[in-house]
């Protein structure tokens, strides 16, 4: 069993920055994968930004170049740089962990972007 808990949520300006935090209850350099969804009202849960153990990074297209997955394994903890956020960047975002076929999911943080 794997906890994740997510922090950094928040309300930001068009244009502005947030980070997220998912601390979890075991190594993160151990999991198969781990990262973000998010899921905004009226949508389907998405992809954001995964790392996998061998530290490759994937994004969905509409944030490469703004968002920014990293991983502290002496902390287990999973970070999400936000940059150059916009309106459609709200949503409710959730940490994931995948590991021996395994999905693990966070409670959720509010990321609201005012434009």
């Amino acid at each position: 069993q794997v906890q994740l808990v997510e922090s950094g949520g928040g309300v930001v300006q068009a244009g502005g920055s947030l980070r997220l935090s998912c601390a979890a209850s075991r190594s993160t350099f151990s999991m198969n994968a781990i990262g973000w969804y998010r899921q905004a009202p009226g949508k389907q849960r998405e992809l954001v930004a995964l790392i996998s153990s061998g530290g490759n990074k994937n994004y969905a297209n509409s944030v490469k170049g703004r968002f920014t997955i990293s991983r502290d394994n002496a902390r287990n903890t999973v970070y999400l740089q936000m940059n150059s956020l916009k309106a459609e960047d709200t949503a409710v975002y959730y940490c994931y962990a995948h590991n021996d076929g395994i999905a693990y999911w966070g409670q959720g943080t509010q990321v609201t972007v005012s434009s």
